[in-house]
This record gives C-alpha cells, structure tokens and sequence, in this order.
C-alpha cells in the first residue's frame, strides 16, 4: 500500500496538464481493454484480433474522447470525483455507446459482431468509474498532513445524513462505518454500503470499529429531541458533535461536512424555554439597548431587531463590540425584512453628558438597560469600578430616561443581588433600588422595572466556553467547589423571557426568571468530557484523558444562587416568569447614599465604599466588618466639589 500511496502522492504535485494527460492515456488504456473484454466474452475465447477486428480497437481508442472532454471529465478534481462523477462518466459513456454501435452497425466490418458496440460501453463504463473511484480514494489518503483516519458514524439515516456520508467520504480525516437510527424500518439496510444500526446497539459498534466520532445529522428534530439524542449518547465516550442544520445548509452559510461542536443547548437537563413575544409592543418604536455589544445585549439586540423595530440605537463603550454587532444586525436585517434604522453610538453610561445627547437626540420610547461590569473575581478586585458603572452608571442612564419621557425601562440584574457576598451582586442590587425608587415616584410616567435571572450559558466568562477551551487543551477542567449548583439558561432564552417581562410590567416589579432545577457545576464537566470523547482522569482511574480539579471557592462567591429576596412570589401570564414586590431603602434616603458613593468614586475609598453597601443591601458584609459610621457623618471638604448631576436625581 505504501509504494500506491506515494505514487498517489506524485500524482498530486504534477502540474494540471500533466495530470489530464495521465487520465486520457488511462483511459484510453481502458478502453482498449474493455474492447478485448467484450471481444473474449462475445467469442467466448482470449481474443487476438486480426484483419478488420483491428477497427473497432481504433475507433475504440479516440472516439469517447469528444464526449469526455465537452461533459468535462478532465476538468474534474480527481480527487474529490468518486461517486459524484457517475452521472458525467454515464452519459459521456451513453453517448459514446450510440456513436460506436451505429458505425459497427452500418458498416459491418467482417468479423466483428454488431452486440460488440452495446457490451464494450458497459465494460468501459464499469472500468472509468471504477478507476476514478479508487483513485478519489487513494489520492485523498495520500493528502499531505493527515496523519489518522478517524471512524465515524453518522446519527441520522435520512437526507441529511446520507449527504453528510457523500461529503465525507471525499475528506480525508473521516472514514463513516454505519447509521444510527430510530427508524425499525431502515435497521439492517444499507445507505451508501454502509449499514443502518438500531442505537441501542451503539456500544457494540463503536467497539468494533473504533469509533471516536457520532456525528448527529437530525436537522429536522427538535431541540428536546435532539437533547435525547445527546444523553443517549453521552455514555459511550465517544465525541459528539452535529452536522449544520437544513436550513443554515439552504442559505449558503454552512456546509453539510462542516461538523459543529454540540450546541448549548444540548448541554441542558430540561426541554428548551420558547417564549412568544408581542411585535405589537416593539414595531415602529425606537429602542436604546446599552451595553448592546455584550453577551445579553447583543442578543437583546437581535431579538428586538427581529420584531420590527422603526429604529434600534446600540450604546456601548466597547468599539470592536460595538462594531461587531452593528455589522452583524446590518446583515441580518435585510433577512428579516424590517425596515428598522440601525444606529451605533460609543460612548460610556458613565458620562452623564454622552447618555443625555443620545436619549435627546433619539428620544427612545423603550430603554433595556445591561450595561454592566458582571465577572465576579473582577468586580472584587476592582471594586470602585464597579460602584462607578453598575451603580452610578445605572442612576445615569435611568435618570436620563426618566427625562426623556421613555416609555418603559428595563434593568437586567443578577441572582447575584440577592443576599449577596461579593462587590459584583451588592453593586447590581443598589442599582436595582436605584429602579425601584424611581418607580415608586409619585406621578411616574415612566414604566420601571427589573428582570432579574441567574447564569447564562455561553456568556462572555460562562463556564461552558472554559470548558470547552480547557478539554481542546488537554485539562483539567477546573471547579471551584464539588457542591457549587448553578441555575442555567441560555441566552437566547434568558432575553426572550427579559423581553416578555418588560412588556407585562406596571412599574416597580422585580421579574424573577424560573431557570429549572439547579444544575451541579461538576456534573456538567463530566458531561462535557464524556460527549468529547475523553475519559475522566480520577483517583480510581489514573489512566484517563482529563482531570477535574477543585480550586476553592473565589472571593465573594457562594456555593449556590437565590433568585429572591422575600418569600412571597407571584405568578405570572408565562409559567417560567415570576414577580415580586421587593422593599428598598427610600429614595430620599438613597440619594444620600448615592452622593456619597460619589465621594468614595473620587477618593478611591474602598472602604467607604463598602460601608455604604452594607448599609443599603441586605446580607451584605465585607470582610466581616459591620457598616462604619452613618454615611451622612462624613462631609466633602469645601476644596473637593461633588461631581455636577442634576437636582433631584440620584
């Protein structure tokens, strides 16, 4: 096999003429021998011609090459030819057949039988397919840089994955062994040569060819479905990933053997949130979305988009975000078809002047608010930049709103403001009662309210993409804590829900998401080793692929998450939608508070910092410490001005 390989290796660096040539003369060749074939079988003796039995050797030999060059036989990559050629080579062949029997047939050369021009294109045929099969096959083992074929099945035994098996078989990393399928009727069929398998003999197959992939080719199921799939699965240590589905197949912007790692969703232990969304509420009104170049903003983004908006105004202090998701909706617009106005403006929700030009200047009917420093190890460690974003950040924006008569105003917070141990979850809950406060505020025209929800899988600094990076790296996957839970939702479902919320408020709740039971950060790495096709490295098996390893809880964070502050939820319209009431400290009495987080901004005064938030957020300590002294106790000194904001507001 070696000397073929690297004949086939030859064959590749020749120039383009030189290697049409080769397969004229193989031809040729060919033909040549499927016309001593028919003359041997016909005359059912090992044929030498003599006399006029030369002819039809002649005409044999130059008269399909007319109709192999105009169907551009010699055009084609060989190497990625195979069965995809067979229409080309049969009709070159038909036409080439007629050709020949009509010439044998009128001219009847002595000796020759006229069956000759029917039974010689069946062999030529049989032998050009052949050949150009086999040397798809041998020329793409000898691609340079693959060093090893990996066994493959596909999951799927319809449309989809019989063109997966096409495609894949002109690559040379893949080699597909069999079909998985639900289907009883397709057992023990074949596709492609291959045999269709019932999965609940997976296992045996996978041993007894070595499988390292199962490539999931179910475009047409739904996410639950394809959620089954995946747990079916997850066993058999063995790398699971999917084909793209129809209709990215349909629009140009995947391939069928373009093979994607498993979707978020699939990672999750429930069916998928879907929720229906009121176009009525967002089409043909102007939307500010901030920090609309992040995570859930950029989602948020795509959504509202999606619903029609006359204009959408991105805020964002990041410019490649920023420019990331304005190129992406300027894309994705004309796909909708809506005839919304997409406007980018850069600048941060810090600058009280920047936020004020952009609410005047586009006089927003609906604001969703996320902007915000969210990493909690971060935030901890940076803590005034968190009160300067998250907190005075947040009274700016909903300030600014509040005088540009928006409509409705919608803060996205964390589970992390409940009760909460770090800097990050203290700051998002003082901007919560920022909200609250003006929501309270007699004669409000303004709808304020807050949506409040845990993890997000996928987020920028979300646990799934670390993982990911750290089994492509070879491990080990690090957790914090064996009892650390986390509620998990995806972000497409988290903003659909965020969306719903903000259009069913009346002023003043606090929407808490229903995110599912509570998943357990160490079962979602074994999880993510065992559909990577690894095996965990333990104690007990010393000999496996990667490690998981417990590195402490970090600064500030807890072992679990609470969505809720009281005890008294209310249901809602949607199931996965709650809603509470929440206390909060006076808004006279905030203001205060506010003014002097102002000061601890400008001095860089941690601890006063913290002071103010164990004051104002219930269950928040730092350091073990108890608030200090009483925050009006403190006064600016007279050559120290408090930053200019304006009368009446936070």
């Amino acid at each position: 096999m070696a000397p073929i390989l690297d004949i086939s290796v030859k064959l590749i660096g020749l120039p383009r003429r030189q290697k049409q040539l080769f397969a004229l003369f193989a031809d040729v060749v060919m033909s040549l021998v499927a016309m001593w074939l028919a003359f041997s079988l016909r005359l059912d003796v090992d044929h030498a011609p003599r006399n006029f039995e030369w002819v039809p050797y002649g005409l044999a030999a130059f008269l399909f090459i007319p109709f192999f060059v105009r169907l551009g036989l010699y055009r084609a990559i060989f190497r990625y030819s195979g069965a995809s050629s067979l229409a080309a080579v049969a009709s070159a062949v038909f036409l080439y057949g007629i050709l020949l029997s009509l010439i044998l047939f009128i001219a009847k050369f002595p000796g020759v039988p006229r069956s000759i021009g029917i039974l010689q294109p069946i062999l030529f045929f049989t032998l050009v397919f052949g050949s150009r099969v086999v040397a798809s096959q041998l020329l793409i083992r000898a691609v340079p840089g693959v060093a090893t074929v990996k066994n493959v099945l596909i999951y799927g035994a319809g449309q989809a994955g019989a063109q997966a098996c096409e495609a894949l078989a002109m690559t040379p990393e893949y080699r597909v062994r069999g079909f998985l399928d639900d289907d009883p009727a397709k057992h023990n069929w074949r596709l492609h040569g291959r045999p269709v398998i019932d999965p609940r003999h997976a296992a045996e197959v996978v041993a007894r060819f070595g499988i390292s992939d199962i490539l999931i080719a179910v475009p047409s199921a739904g996410i639950e479905r394809r959620r089954q799939i995946v747990d079916s699965l997850a066993a058999l240590q063995v790398r699971v990933r999917t084909i793209p589905g129809i209709l990215d197949l349909a629009r140009g912007t995947a391939r069928i053997d373009e093979i994607q790692e498993l979707q978020i969703i699939d990672l999750l232990e429930r069916a998928p949130i879907v929720t229906p969304l009121d176009r009525s509420r967002i089409a043909g009104k102007t939307v500010l979305v901030t920090g609309a170049g992040g995570s859930i903003g950029s989602e948020l983004s795509r959504q509202i988009l999606s619903l029609g908006p006359a204009e959408l105004v991105l805020f964002d202090h990041n410019e490649f975000s920023l420019y990331m998701i304005d190129d992406e909706l300027r894309r994705l617009a004309p796909q909708l078809k809506v005839p919304t106005e997409i406007v980018s403006c850069l600048g941060s929700i810090r600058d009280e002047i920047r936020v004020r030009m952009v609410m005047e200047g586009h006089k927003p009917q609906l604001v969703y608010h996320a902007a915000a420093y969210k990493h909690v190890p971060l935030v901890e460690s940076n803590p005034i930049e968190a009160a300067t974003n998250n907190i005075l950040g947040t009274a700016i924006v909903a300030n600014q709103a509040e005088a540009a008569g928006v409509e409705r105003f919608t803060l996205i917070s964390t589970d992390k403001a409940v009760r909460p141990t770090n800097f990050m979850g203290a700051s998002k809950r003082l901007a919560e009662q920022i909200v609250q406060g003006l929501a309270a505020k007699p004669g409000q025209k303004t709808v304020f309210s807050m949506v409040r929800f845990g993890n997000v899988l996928g987020s920028s600094g979300s646990v799934v993409p670390l993982f990911r990076r750290q089994i492509a790296s070879g491990g080990p996957l690090t957790v914090t804590d064996p009892e650390v839970i986390r509620y998990f939702m995806t972000i497409p479902e988290a903003v659909g829900l965020v969306l719903q919320s903000s259009q069913m408020a009346q002023g003043g709740e606090v929407f808490v998401l229903d995110m599912g039971d509570p998943v357990k950060i160490i079962d979602l790495a074994r999880k993510m080793i065992r559909l990577s096709g690894h095996v965990e490295r333990t104690p007990a098996n010393p000999y496996g692929d990667i490690e998981i390893k417990i590195v402490g809880l970090r600064p500030g964070e807890k072992l679990y998450e609470e969505l809720l502050i009281g005890n008294d939820p209310q249901r809602t319209s949607n199931s996965h939608i709650m809603m509470a009431r929440e206390s909060f400290v006076p808004p006279e009495q905030l203001a205060g508070e506010i003014e002097t987080i102002r000061h601890c901004v400008e001095r860089q005064d941690v601890a006063m910092l913290a002071g103010v938030l164990m004051r104002t957020v219930a269950g928040f300590n730092w350091n073990g410490e108890t608030a200090p002294t009483a925050a009006n106790s403190w006064r600016q000194p007279e050559d120290e001005p408090f930053l200019d904001r304006r009368a009446g507001s936070f």
